[in-house]
């Protein structure tokens, strides 16, 4: 219970990695706000022994007006912040000659622009109380790019950006860090959302197999714990030896 007495926002929370986050530090004692733009009653319910002053806000993290409301909702349920999750994403697909600007617009505005929302607001929550932890996601392929998945690669190479020059900005008593997941079994693996080509290419890394929400949430965790107090502007690759920069 090294999390005991923590407060924590996840985003994404209702499904896939947010939720295993989420789940993972209610785990080791933390009390979880869940926040995505579905609601998140099936992840409370998963901790609800472990944390049960847990909560949750429906949240458009590509939206500021959102955003601003999400973090009144926070406050008024605990004016204290210690750490943020932000695992809140999308995906998108498609050769770059038939991606429309609104694609990109979207990919960007979500992932980049919802990391850049939501980071600053906690930053800002976090100060007061002498500091905290940030953990962003970004994703494998912000190292090695990847054909068809531009907006998405750009978004998560931003992601990494601000990553680093927060992790400098607010040294030593905010640490920044962030997820590098490689091929994880989520809904983002799907077939709605990633070709049955793609999803066998995800494959051909050393461990030969797709990660788990867990292994993933396991990592988070760590970040938002003791172990991890002298990590900071670090992009941590839970990837099965995907990337090995």
């Amino acid at each position: 219970m090294v999390l005991k007495g923590k407060r924590a926002l996840v985003t994404g929370a209702a499904g896939g990695i947010g939720r295993a986050c989420a789940v993972a530090l209610a785990q080791q004692g933390a009390a979880v706000f869940c926040a995505d733009m579905k609601a998140c009653d099936d992840t409370l319910a998963e901790f609800a022994d472990s944390a049960p002053c847990g909560g949750q806000g429906l949240c458009d993290v590509a939206d500021e007006a959102s955003v601003a409301d999400l973090m009144g909702r926070l406050h008024e349920w605990s004016p204290k912040l210690d750490v943020l999750v932000h695992c809140a994403g999308i995906i998108h697909e498609a050769p770059l000659l038939e991606t429309a600007t609104s694609d990109f617009d979207r990919v960007l505005a979500v992932n980049l622009r919802g990391t850049f929302l939501v980071g600053r607001e906690a930053i800002r929550a976090m100060l007061p109380n002498g500091g905290g932890r940030v953990i962003l996601t970004a994703s494998d392929l912000a190292y090695t790019g990847r054909e068809t998945f531009s907006p998405y690669v750009a978004s998560k190479h931003g992601v990494l950006g601000l990553m680093r020059s927060w992790a400098r900005e607010f040294a030593p008593h905010i640490l920044v860090n962030a997820l590098c997941p490689g091929p994880i079994d989520t809904d983002m693996l799907g077939a709605e959302t990633m070709s049955a080509e793609w999803r066998e290419r995800e494959l051909d890394i050393p461990l030969r197999r797709f990660g788990q929400a867990g292994e993933v949430a396991e990592v988070a965790a760590f970040l938002a714990g003791p172990g991890a107090r002298y990590i900071t502007g670090q992009g941590l690759g839970v990837n099965g030896g995907s990337v090995m920069p």
